[in-house]
């Protein structure tokens, strides 16, 4: 049965998972580079850029684990690129060049259609419009039975972490402090919703932090404040857990 993961997302010890001001000469945000200084030094990286050297030790090992067992990737459209809106044409081909690093379907949330993309590599980028559930739903069936890994960013994990669907959340907390941008577990009750740490791990350059949902359904999700209802468990979408 396929597991929806979260791997490998940096946040700071203030809980950001990107900095502010993001734009195309700041995809990240400002500052927001400094929350991968992790990743950039593993070898997983470097062979991602035709070297062969990079460090082999505990974040390495993360970085490896997060592509393994991966049929399918759930990206935010802000992960896709900068644009905003009604897509202008399809000239914007995402952030990676012609070959990106996810080499499966990759479902993209935007609610503006466009057609599928294909890349080179295997990676094939898919529009959603239906929302969270759809693209899960849709991620599920292209997956064949493997994992989906969900990328990001911040607001689409907090999609997913408000609907109980996500089964781990890998969290590589940096040791640095951004002060402002997008933070990621503000007003999310995690414990509330079935999640509890299974493990943590010193890196070189980050600690990593495991949650897993432990409950085989979800909790039934209660009203938020602001009075919309949060999105519901559907067992069409998510089979109860293993």
């Amino acid at each position: 049965m396929s597991k929806l993961r979260v791997q490998s997302f940096a946040i700071s010890i203030d809980g950001y998972g990107a900095g502010p001001n993001q734009d195309l000469q700041n995809p990240l945000g400002v500052r927001g580079p400094e929350l991968m200084e992790w990743f950039f030094h593993t070898r997983v990286w470097r062979r991602m850029h035709g070297n062969d050297d990079g460090e082999t030790g505990v974040d390495n090992g993360f970085a490896e684990q997060g592509f393994a067992g991966i049929g399918a990737w759930i990206l935010g459209r802000n992960m896709f690129g900068p644009v905003r809106g009604a897509w202008p044409d399809d000239s914007w081909k995402g952030w990676w060049g012609d070959e990106p690093p996810y080499h499966t379907p990759v479902f993209v949330l935007t609610h503006h259609q466009r057609a599928p993309l294909r890349m080179a590599g295997a990676t094939e980028f898919r529009f959603v419009t239906g929302g969270v559930h759809a693209a899960l739903e849709q991620a599920t069936a292209a997956a064949g039975g493997r994992d989906i890994r969900l990328g990001g960013g911040v607001s689409t994990i907090r999609q997913y972490l408000r609907a109980a669907l996500i089964d781990e959340l890998h969290l590589a907390i940096r040791p640095i402090l951004l002060g402002s941008g997008e933070h990621l577990l503000n007003d999310i009750d995690m414990r509330a919703l079935g999640y509890e740490c299974a493990k943590y791990v010193a890196g070189e350059r980050a600690t990593h932090v495991l949650a897993r949902m432990t409950l085989d359904e979800p909790p039934k999700l209660s009203m938020q404040r602001t009075g919309r209802k949060r999105l519901a468990y559907s067992s069409a979408v998510r089979p109860a857990r293993r």
